[in-house]
């Protein structure tokens, strides 16, 4: 079945990870001279931390300094959706959108995102997307675009006119936050073959998405999500 698939995922990206404080406690233990029968309160339940804003965000993305030499952030591109794609063969992403077939960005409230080329032995792209919203929704909709991306081992997007299979396998997800995922995205157009990780870490409020060259994606994965955590 072949259809143009709707956006459901927006371009833009985001989450840095909000500082959740620490509630503190109301209650005391009693003074030597208090009535033993005194009831203590129990400690007030941790909030959930509020969604940041975009421009909260941005200050939690990676720069050049925490990349090392050799790193160049690419300008932004002015394309705000891939509206052009269309997916063949995966049912599960055709109802997604796709944005989301060809590893783009998610579809939550505030995000940030930074690309960068890594041209010190061969040019590869590593990419931060930082989003923020609810933690319920952060959850729910990731696990859904993630486990949609795998519910189809091989499939088809054409972009553009040009048509590119697209081979996914799901990783086993890091130790890391309070949820995470991980698969690897094979493209193959004009019998070229080009690989990409995407591992997504919730923390809290904010969920860090790093994309790119696998190689590049573990190295950068743990400082990403530290930054994000302010």
């Amino acid at each position: 079945m072949r259809r143009r698939a709707s956006t459901a995922l927006s371009a833009a990206v985001l989450a840095s990870l909000t500082i959740s404080g620490c509630a503190g406690s109301n209650a005391r233990a009693g003074d030597s001279g208090s009535s033993p029968t005194a009831a203590v309160k129990p400690a007030p339940a941790a909030r959930p931390a509020a969604p940041l804003t975009s421009a909260a965000l941005a200050e939690h993305l990676l720069d050049e300094t925490d990349l090392g030499q050799g790193y160049t952030r690419k300008p932004e591109s002015s394309s705000s959706s891939r509206d052009g794609v269309t997916v063949i063969g995966c049912p599960a992403l055709e109802h997604l959108g796709g944005d989301a077939a060809a590893g783009g960005s998610l579809d939550f409230a505030n995000s940030a995102k930074a690309t960068f080329t890594y041209t010190r032995g061969t040019n590869s792209e590593v990419a931060e997307e930082l989003y923020s919203d609810t933690q319920a929704k952060l959850g729910l909709d990731t696990k859904t675009v993630f486990e949609a991306m795998t519910s189809c081992p091989l499939y088809q997007v054409v972009v553009s006119d040009t048509p590119i299979a697209v081979a996914t396998q799901k990783l086993p997800a890091p130790a890391m936050g309070d949820e995470a995922w991980s698969h690897l995205l094979t493209f193959t157009a004009g019998g070229r073959d080009t690989v990409m990780k995407q591992t997504a870490v919730r923390a809290g409020s904010v969920l860090v998405v790093v994309s790119g060259s696998p190689a590049l994606v573990d190295t950068h994965l743990n400082r990403a999500v530290d930054k994000a955590r302010g």
